[in-house]
């Protein structure tokens, strides 16, 4: 359980620093040398928020299926 609160402390520090690399490339006036910096930071973050995504999927569908067939039950509402 540690791990999963790991990675997802790790995740929201990505999009918060992805955000801010967009409102800095948005709102300040930078040379294009900081730009494409930015740029390219902001496109590893994508990257490692996409593998941690696709990680959890899988492991989403590992926990959910069953003999091979994918089990979604109906949250009940009382």
């Amino acid at each position: 359980m540690a791990a999963t609160k790991k990675i997802s402390d790790h995740f929201e520090k990505s999009l918060t620093k992805l955000n801010d690399l967009v409102e800095k490339m948005e709102n300040d006036q930078l040379s294009l040398e900081d730009s494409l910096k930015y740029f390219e930071e902001g496109i590893a973050l994508i990257q490692q928020c996409q593998k941690t995504l696709t990680h959890a999927e899988q492991k989403i569908r590992i926990l959910t299926e069953k003999n091979g067939k994918l089990i979604i039950e109906n949250a009940k509402s009382d």
